[in-house]
């Protein structure tokens, strides 16, 4: 697992500026954090839905079968993992007016990092009751945010006024694609038998 992780959640200002120095690459982020950080909401996704199935609050529980539940699972694992590279293609578009506009690649990796939260609350998702799901994607959002208000001004090296900025229109669109994801994994789960 990525040795970032604890550094993100508990002093992400020094950790951007860590990952910063290292220059990592687009493919080892996706090997060594995004592949295996996206892995988590989809296999908690599949058991909490093949095995427990969802709770809305009343008697009824509501299951998908395993081969549907595994086609979406391969579906929405794709979906993040493209997510996470189109947020980086964001970020790139947006910095390209400032002096130190970093590389594509930079920007992947950034988003890669900055997602983590997302994913790790996701965790949730391995008993889904709905209150709890959504009360862990708020969190996980936030603290995202959080990550990104934190980690743009040292990584387009710009003051903490255009940082706020800058983070606030990355943190709506990447809000957008997260509403988009979660519309269509609704879809899909409620519609999964129909289609797979």
């Amino acid at each position: 697992m990525s040795n970032h992780v604890w550094g993100l959640l508990s002093h992400p200002a020094q950790e951007f500026r860590q990952i910063r120095q290292e220059n990592e690459s687009v493919s080892h982020i996706y090997t060594h954090h995004v592949l295996l950080m996206a892995a988590i909401p989809v296999i908690c996704s599949f058991i909490g839905t093949t095995q427990f199935g969802w709770d809305f609050g009343g008697d009824r529980v509501f299951k998908v079968m395993p081969m549907t539940a595994l086609a979406i699972a391969v579906v929405f694992y794709g979906l993040m993992l493209a997510a996470v590279g189109f947020v980086g293609m964001v970020i790139r578009w947006m910095a390209r007016e400032y002096e130190n506009c970093p590389s594509l690649n930079q920007c992947i990796v950034f988003a890669g990092y900055v997602g983590t939260p997302m994913f790790i609350s996701s965790i949730v998702s391995i008993y889904p009751m709905v209150w709890l799901c959504m009360l862990a994607v708020i969190v996980g959002v936030c603290y995202s945010g959080y990550l990104l208000y934190r980690g743009i001004p040292n990584f387009l090296g710009i003051t903490e006024g255009q940082g706020f900025i800058f983070s606030g229109s990355t943190f709506a669109i990447g809000v957008l694609v997260l509403e988009l994801l979660l519309g269509i994994t609704v879809i899909m789960w409620g519609y999964g038998s129909h289609i797979f």
